[in-house]
């Protein structure tokens, strides 16, 4: 399955989609089972995605209740006829110079985030992508 639109991880037109100012969509799996889709600004690094969050939201707290070994999950763009599906494992990260990197990441995509002090980062180590770029 999937065979026509799997994309290496390191493809340049998989990093230059990634680089455009594009919404994703971060699906994440709660406790029981069901998905919990939601639009997220994410950026892609040397098969590495990052998304700034609170500590408090939804998707936090459904990659904090997989542990250690991380929650697998999937981030998706869209822009017309082309998308893109990087899916991976997901752990949250909260020191301070993971967060201050996502933002740094985040800016140069989008824009300066607004302030806040309960930020942290769902760092997603890609396993596998999918698309028609």
């Amino acid at each position: 399955m999937g065979g026509k639109h799997r994309l290496d991880l390191d493809d340049e037109r998989l990093a230059a989609f990634f680089g455009e100012r594009h919404i994703c969509t971060l699906v994440t799996v709660r406790p029981d089972g069901t998905p919990h889709a939601v639009p997220v600004g994410a950026t892609l690094d040397a098969g590495t995605v990052r998304v700034i969050t609170s500590a408090t939201s939804a998707k936090v707290r459904h990659v904090r209740h997989a542990g250690e070994a991380g929650l697998p999950v999937a981030v998706t763009q869209v822009d017309g006829r082309r998308w893109a599906t990087i899916e991976g494992r997901a752990v949250v990260k909260t020191d301070p110079d993971s967060v201050a990197d996502a933002e740094r990441r985040y800016t140069a995509r989008y824009k300066p985030p607004r302030p806040n002090p309960n930020r942290v980062v769902i760092e997603i180590t890609a396993t596998r992508a999918l698309g028609n770029l």
